[in-house]
């Protein structure tokens, strides 16, 4: 039944799609680059298309290839799954999720205890980046923790909570409309999707464009420390309701203002279609949605 299935060709195929190198390739499987080369062009042969394009600057999947490298990468991950049920256990079976420093921060890290008294046989690798994961490509990668405005087609994708944005302070600054000059926490965002949140944005929603006047502006560009600069008393902040519930839920922010807040994008749990089928991945992501409910947004 499938003595016709090249899996030697196909494997190959699979770790050139992923490393998008044939040199790549090679190293991880510890043969030639010409040897991978060899197999490649013995599966397009196979199937009478191309898979990659060639060129002086390296190899490129064709979209047949792109089609194609879904569903061998999905079908070898079911067959990893399938035969790790029958290696002796290991202690501990490590997730390396992938996700941002604020979000790490603010949201997981103090969640992230409940998890392991749920589920001491895991342990969570936690890859902190703001730059976006290529998880087709980087298959060190088990499951990201990604803000978007619409889906990865490409992806498996699992909606955890939608952000707003908001004005925050430490309590002893709640009087703050009554001063003279304001101290503003500046953070520069980046937002996937067209969502206009900035403080010209806030202070017109609210009413308080005469705050823009004589702010006084806190400039940070990594969302931990504009929120640690906020609970320290320092200014007000434009934040996400998602990165800080665990700090007002402990009392030390508040939100001002509560009725005025500007729409952001979806945080999603997103992986390559298969993963989310392994018992470690399937665990964590059923984890991330009972926390991303009781977050309460």
């Amino acid at each position: 039944m499938f003595s016709n299935i090249p899996l030697n060709a196909l494997r190959t195929f699979e770790a050139a799609a992923r490393r998008g190198s044939f040199k790549a390739a090679a190293e991880e499987l510890s043969v030639t680059p010409a040897a991978i080369s060899h197999q490649v062009k013995t599966l397009e042969a196979c199937l009478g298309s191309m898979l990659f394009e060639r060129s002086g600057q390296g190899v490129k999947l064709t979209e047949e290839g792109e089609q194609l490298n879904r569903h061998i990468h999905r079908a070898l991950l079911d067959i990893s799954s399938a035969l790790e049920r029958f290696r002796p256990q290991r202690e501990l079976q490590t997730l390396t999720l992938s996700t941002t420093p604020g979000l790490a921060a603010s949201w997981l890290i103090p969640r992230l205890g409940g998890f392991y008294q749920a589920f001491p046989q895991f342990n969570v690798r936690v890859d902190t980046r703001n730059e976006l994961v290529d998880l087709l490509r980087d298959s060190s990668i088990d499951l990201a923790i990604r803000t978007v405005s619409r889906d990865d087609p490409n992806l498996y994708c699992e909606e955890l909570m939608v952000e707003r944005f908001g004005a925050y302070a430490a309590p002893g600054l709640i009087g703050l409309s009554k001063t003279s000059r304001i101290e503003l926490i500046d953070l520069t965002l980046q937002i996937p999707g067209v969502y206009p949140v900035s403080w010209e944005s806030w202070c017109a929603a609210a009413g308080h464009a005469d705050w823009l006047q004589t702010a006084r502006m806190r400039e940070f560009d990594d969302e931990h420390y504009a929120l640690s600069a906020a609970i320290a008393g320092q200014g007000v902040v434009l934040a996400s309701n998602v990165l800080v519930a665990h700090s007002l839920a402990r009392g030390e922010l508040v939100a001002y203002r509560p009725e005025v807040s500007l729409p952001g994008p979806r945080y999603v749990a997103a992986c390559v279609p298969g993963r989310e089928r392994q018992a470690h991945i399937r665990a964590f992501m059923d984890w991330l949605a009972g926390e991303s409910a009781d977050t309460g947004l």
